[in-house]
């Protein structure tokens, strides 16, 4: 399938899931996270924001496990800069203030900033993925250029409430697969 039907397909996926079932599987995808990946050797740790009219993946426990039990880590969220349309790399901490942006995202306020070279591990919103990593988002092409500047060796794991399509047919040269999909059931490898 194309992208376009297959955004349209899951975002509707998405919108049927009860407040219920989105909490259950977003504490499954933590619990699948932290027990699949060894995180003592990172020290920065890209996760989103999740944009609560999308329904994306909370990501709230990953953040308050790492900032409980993982001290070393370095946590960074992503601003959009409307200017180069890339996203930029925000620390962010328990305390950090987080302002609406023009499409209603939630952002950190903060200017202290960490390249990308230095994420060692980022997790990645999507709408779906097939079994050979390549995702769905929502078009724009900001995670692929953030994953485009990482370092080779940086993990690129994506977050998804359901398992892999088959095949996504348009997939573009652009595009940066994924190294792992967790789902609320088990990890997808693609490394």
């Amino acid at each position: 399938m194309m992208k376009s039907e297959l955004r349209k397909i899951y975002l509707d996926e998405r919108r049927s899931l009860s407040s219920f079932e989105l909490g259950k599987c977003a504490s499954e995808i933590s619990e699948i996270f932290f027990a699949s990946f060894d995180l003592s050797d990172v020290k920065y740790l890209h996760c989103f924001i999740p944009t609560e009219k999308f329904n994306e993946v909370d990501t709230a426990s990953i953040f308050e496990k790492v900032w409980r039990d993982f001290p070393q880590i370095t946590t960074v969220i992503p601003r959009v800069n409307f200017q180069t349309g890339d996203l930029e790399n925000i620390v962010f901490h328990a305390g950090t203030e987080l302002v609406e942006n023009a499409w209603g995202i939630n952002e950190a306020a903060s200017v202290e900033t960490a390249e990308a070279t230095k994420i060692d591990i980022v997790l990645v919103p999507l709408l779906c993925f097939d079994e050979l990593g390549n995702r769905v988002g929502y078009g724009k092409g900001f995670y692929d250029r953030l994953l485009g500047r990482c370092r080779p060796d940086c993990r690129k794991v994506g977050l998804s409430y359901f398992p892999p399509v088959d095949r996504i047919d348009d997939v573009a040269g652009h595009d940066v697969p994924l190294d792992y999909c967790v789902t609320p059931t088990e990890i997808f490898s693609f490394a």
